[in-house]
């Protein structure tokens, strides 16, 4: 069996799943196709009155009348055209958000694990390109699905209601120019996906190339690089000349299910008017052939050939390359507990981590314990590790060594989904999405109140933030906060979030000082613990113990301790309060 079979039966288990909870956008959806297919419909069976009962009786008026009605269920049709656009919508674009997690998930779980580095080329072009080959794709398939059923089915509907004969005469083609075309679907799949391939291959040689221009140049190798670059570029070409040799079997394929039955009717018209049938018959029958069935059939050919191919493959793809990373690996490896630990304690032995199997490692042998309800601040100097230990806490990552427990229970074998009502973690660019003001505050805690709502603004001090923005209904324009604000709001609903392990990786670094200290002490004062990346040595003063990184070993202490015994610490300390007078002494 090729690979063309497996995959055709996952896009139609992804197309079954998209749908799935949509019933009342699919009636709409029909209900406006039936609207979009009345021409279709109609068209024959008006061509027919005119003739019959206008210019074929001398009553040519009567017969510009049909042809007038005609043109108005033309306009009517266009009007079910753009209504059908909206439902369309609809069904695809949580479609394709659903393939973006996917894929984003994926990436992030090999990036985080170390796993093919040097397949970021590749990454990106099946984040930009396949996700949306997929979305165009699926949107194309159900256009052209929908299209064919509806359309056909009002001219096959409209040929039975003008004389029963014209089934004969146009099913049979019909239904062996479909068989026909699905005998090459799988030859189509296979070389759809041979030029995939081939493109990632492309797009991944073009940017190692780029990426280590300068080496090829130091070493003369410019020859060499243009020749495996060129190779790729050839095999792309192949693997396109390939997908568009197979495509003639479309053009057959239209020829017998869609130019045989108009041919077959002309020649039988003879025998059709011996038959009971009237000239307008004739008239109409080829009307729906030529207006109704063939263009539809010439559509759905092109769309099943094109889009459903396209989809098919894509799928396959980037179910291949984010299928098995759905989490992050942390949150994967072993079976998962389905209890809900029952503390919220961190405690992490001999952990070692590094950005791939043969990079120096960032953090290594680090043993830390943060109890339930504590206030740790992290300091150290730039790229030194902080942002990363933040990510093992919190298991975002997963470390290379050693062991984490969140709760008295180790963190990978955890659900991802208690983990996230245990802890959460705002990095240092907040995540702010459109929306109202209260639709960001209660998005990690739905059910909350508005006295909730309302207790977290004041401990945060938001309510000028609140009044500029128009109150708790007001509309989120993301685009129009600045960092600080986007900071403050996701601050508000990590605070009123159920979690009890609150980590902020420089999470108020866009604020100002005091707006920074109000934050960090209404986490304070909140139950549970709270773990700081700090940037100004206030926020290390308000901590109940400081963790120093150094890149080699880490010191554990409070702070007139790490004054005596760190001497990074005492540098920092210093640079801060060179760097930023406001800060305490």
């Amino acid at each position: 069996m090729n690979d063309a079979q497996p995959a055709s039966r996952s896009a139609l288990r992804e197309v079954r799943e998209s749908l799935r909870g949509k019933r009342g956008v699919l009636v709409l959806l029909g209900l406006w196709s039936l609207v979009e297919a009345l021409p279709a419909f109609l068209g024959g069976l008006l061509v027919t009155h005119a003739v019959d009962a206008g210019f074929a009786v001398d009553r040519p008026l009567a017969g510009l009348a049909w042809l007038l009605l005609l043109g108005i269920t033309v306009f009517v049709g266009a009007w079910g055209t753009r209504e059908v656009y909206p439902r369309l919508a609809a069904i695809v674009e949580p479609f394709r958000d659903d393939l973006l997690r996917r894929v984003v998930r994926g990436a992030l779980a090999r990036s985080a694990s170390g796993e093919h580095l040097g397949d970021d080329a590749s990454g990106v072009a099946r984040l930009t390109q396949q996700v949306e080959i997929a979305r165009e794709a699926y949107a194309g398939l159900l256009m052209v699905v929908r299209g064919f059923v509806f359309t056909v089915g009002g001219a096959l509907l409209g040929m039975l209601w003008l004389d029963s004969l014209l089934l004969v005469l146009v099913l049979p083609p019909l239904a062996v120019g479909l068989v026909f075309f699905f005998l090459f679907v799988g030859r189509m799949k296979d070389r759809q996906r041979e030029l995939i391939m081939a493109d990632e291959r492309l797009a991944e040689g073009a940017s190692t190339a780029a990426g280590g221009l300068r080496d090829i140049v130091a070493f003369g190798a410019e020859g060499r690089a243009a020749d495996a670059l060129g190779r790729r570029v050839d095999e792309q070409a192949l693997a396109g000349a390939r997908l568009a040799s197979i495509g003639t079997a479309r053009f057959c394929a239209v020829a017998i299910g869609g130019w045989t039955p108009l041919l077959m009717v002309i020649a039988a018209a003879p025998w059709l008017l011996r038959n009971g049938a009237t000239p307008g018959t004739v008239m109409g029958a080829l009307v729906y052939i030529t207006q109704a069935l063939l263009p539809a059939l010439q559509t759905l050919i092109q769309g099943l050939g094109g889009s459903g191919i396209r989809l098919s493959v894509a799928l396959q793809r980037i179910n291949e390359t984010s299928g098995s990373h759905t989490s992050c690996p942390a949150l994967l490896s072993g079976p998962k507990s389905a209890r809900l630990p029952d503390g919220y304690g961190v405690v992490l032995r001999n952990i070692t981590f590094g950005y791939g199997e043969h990079a120096v490692p960032v953090i290594r042998g680090l043993d830390l314990e943060i109890p339930q309800d504590d206030h740790l601040a992290i300091v150290g100097p730039s790229g030194i590790g902080k942002s990363t230990l933040a990510g093992l806490v919190s298991g975002l990552i997963e470390p290379m060594r050693g062991d984490i427990w969140l709760g008295g229970v180790l963190l990978k074998r955890l659900d991802p989904h208690l983990v996230a009502q245990r802890r959460v973690l705002i990095p240092q660019e907040a995540y702010i999405f459109s929306g109202t003001v209260e639709e960001n505050l209660g998005y990690l805690r739905p059910e909350a109140s508005r006295a909730e709502m309302e207790a977290t603004v004041e401990a945060l001090g938001l309510h000028p933030l609140m009044e500029r923005l128009g109150g708790y209904r007001a509309l989120v324009r993301p685009s129009e906060l600045s960092a600080g604000e986007r900071q403050q709001i996701a601050l508000a609903r990590a605070h009123l979030s159920a979690a009890r392990l609150v980590i902020l990786d420089e999470a108020t670094c866009h604020m100002d000082p005091v707006a920074e200290a109000l934050a960090e002490e209404a986490f304070a004062h909140r139950p549970g613990s709270l773990v700081v990346i700090a940037h100004r040595v206030s926020s290390a003063l308000r901590a109940r113990r400081i963790l120093v990184l150094d890149g080699t070993r880490a010191e554990l202490g409070g702070h007139e301790e790490l004054l005596v015994s760190s001497p990074l610490y005492r540098d920092l300390v210093g640079h801060w309060r060179v760097g930023n007078t406001a800060e305490p002494g």
